[in-house]
């Protein structure tokens, strides 16, 4: 077997088929064990407003998948660049609506730095850890032209009107991932009809800038100021910090087309490659109570709202129950996000967090039924079904390990501050050292604000753990 697999399957979007996942570091020869990596990239946000539900769903589940390839290739073995694209029309719009008394550049400058910093608190909130890389795309326009440039010299790209477009009839297998027809192409691209294209499918690379617009010195000869394109962003920034060809490209199933394929399209020809990336993963849509999300259904929630508003459920949602709620359902099928999903959820944790542990665990204790699960292509059910057998089971070490592992902590979702846990560990500690009297005030303390206490013992360890309950 090769030594990369570790029993790691994924399903490419690609092929439509479940694949044995084998590194392409692990699959060169020539580099040394030490300067392997496994390299993936996923489309981050646009960040003109709050990141709502749906945006949600693939920052949670490519971080699983992240913390996934960490545990087994190694903390250091995996770089996952996530971007943020801070350069686009709806950026403009915001800007010029929200701060008309500034000049454009400042007043972009002050929504993305707002609506990032934002993004960043909320993911966090929902337990995502930080990517490895996380390239801005404004930091990128060097790239971009550059990559624009060859494109050009090598017949793939051509200069109209001041604009660079990718000529998608010189890319013999262009539609390829989404596997459309050239008409469902021409009406699902969205296109914008214009005279200066020589094929209705062909898609803007870069675009000049009007009065007023942020502009940078174009490529191909442009003599005029302009902005790329949306789609040769994560072309540029993916080159950069993950080369010409890398292992996993993650987004959201809305992004297969146009987003992936032109993306495709301008890599492989600039790179002269068969592949931008060997395995494409895309998470399922998001409705929410039963109908797609839109503000003109009533029914668009942002992170922060169920974070710290009480408009959905009539309550605050903490980030540990949003989280669940998104991963009980396999990230390829469509999931329905309603009140009664975060009210199980809550259940959920709630159980788990009576039963579980002080202390951090170390992942390598997580139960090995879960780990089965999530290397088959991320198999949430079976692996939260094992976890339910492991608490059934009294083995809530091996549990809450693998809990921690999906970036679930129960504790930290339940009704007891971070110096209840401290006081349950330091009374383990008393309890080792044989000091009966302290271990027992701290018992009895916490008896009295209402958590009951009850000791026994790992079954597969036979050390003393101690798990807690709220009365009731």
């Amino acid at each position: 077997m090769d030594e990369g697999y570790r029993g790691l399957r994924l399903t490419n979007t690609m092929t439509r088929q479940k694949e044995a996942f084998r590194p392409l570091d692990w699959q060169d020869g020539a580099i040394a064990d030490a300067d392997r990596r496994v390299r993936m990239y996923v489309c981050g946000p646009t960040v003109y407003d709050y990141a709502h539900i749906g945006n949600a769903r693939p920052i949670v589940v490519f971080d699983v998948l992240f913390r996934l390839l960490r545990h087994i290739y190694g903390a250091d073995g995996v770089v996952y660049a996530r971007n943020i694209t801070d350069v686009d029309d709806k950026i403009n719009e915001r800007a010029a609506r929200d701060f008309p008394e500034l000049a454009l550049n400042e007043a972009i400058a002050r929504v993305t730095a707002g609506t990032a910093e934002q993004f960043h608190r909320d993911i966090a909130a929902l337990g995502a850890l930080p990517p490895t890389v996380e390239p801005r795309a404004t930091e990128h326009i060097d790239a971009m032209r550059a990559m624009i440039d060859r494109l050009v010299a090598r017949g793939n790209a051509y200069v109209a009107d001041d604009h660079v477009l990718f000529h998608t009839p010189s890319m013999p297998d262009y539609g390829r991932l989404s596997r459309r027809s050239l008409d469902d192409m021409i009406a699902g691209a969205r296109v914008e009809v214009a005279s200066y294209k020589k094929d209705p499918t062909d898609f803007v690379l870069w675009k000049p800038s009007r009065d007023g617009q942020p502009g940078w010195p174009s490529p191909a000869g442009i003599g005029a100021l302009g902005r790329p394109g949306w789609h040769i962003e994560c072309s540029a920034m993916s080159e950069v910090h993950l080369g010409p060809v890398f292992d996993i490209h993650g987004g959201g199933l809305d992004l297969i087309f146009p987003h992936h394929e032109n993306e495709i399209a301008q890599s492989r020809c600039a790179h002269g490659t068969e592949a931008m990336a060997q395995v494409w993963m895309h998470n399922g849509f998001v409705q929410v109570e039963g109908r797609k999300m839109a503000k003109s259904e009533g029914n668009f929630v942002t992170i922060h709202d169920l974070l710290e508003s009480e408009v959905f459920g009539g309550r605050k949602w903490p980030g540990e129950v949003l989280r669940l709620a998104l991963l009980k359902t396999h990230y390829r099928e469509p999931i329905d996000f309603t009140v009664a999903k975060l009210e199980e959820a809550a259940r959920e944790l709630d159980r788990w967090a009576r039963l579980s542990p002080s202390g951090s665990l170390d992942p390598a204790q997580a139960d090995t039924a879960v780990l089965e699960a999530l290397t088959d292509d991320l198999a949430v059910s079976e692996a939260f079904a094992a976890i339910h057998r492991a608490y059934d089971e009294g083995r809530a070490e091996a549990a809450l390990a693998a809990l921690q592992l999906l970036g679930l902590d129960p504790r930290r979702a339940a009704d007891v501050g971070d110096d209840v846990h401290r006081r349950i560990a330091a009374r383990l500690d008393l309890i080792k050292a044989k000091n009966w009297a302290d271990a027992d005030r701290i018992r009895d303390e916490l008896a009295e604000e209402g958590i009951l206490l009850k000791d026994g013992k790992d079954p597969a360890t036979g050390e003393r753990i101690t798990t807690w309950e709220l009365k009731r």
